[in-house]
């Protein structure tokens, strides 16, 4: 698996809007996200976001590693 880049949790959200995920609500600095057949996921805005929760965004959102 390729090495990560750095994202914040505005670029992953975008990106996931890109896939087909929906912005259902934002509470503070985090926003949960939904999508038709997918698992629904909650992204903080943070200016980088923790390679443990990108790797976790990638398995759900059946995301290549390469997009981001």
């Amino acid at each position: 698996m390729p090495k990560l880049a750095v994202v914040s949790g505005e670029e992953l959200i975008k990106l996931l809007v890109k896939k087909g995920y929906a912005i259902r609500s934002r509470r503070g600095s985090h926003v949960n996200l939904i999508h038709p057949t997918l698992a629904p996921l909650t992204v903080p805005l943070h200016k980088e976001l923790k390679r443990g929760l990108l790797h976790y965004v990638i398995g759900v959102a059946k995301i290549d590693p390469c997009e981001l």
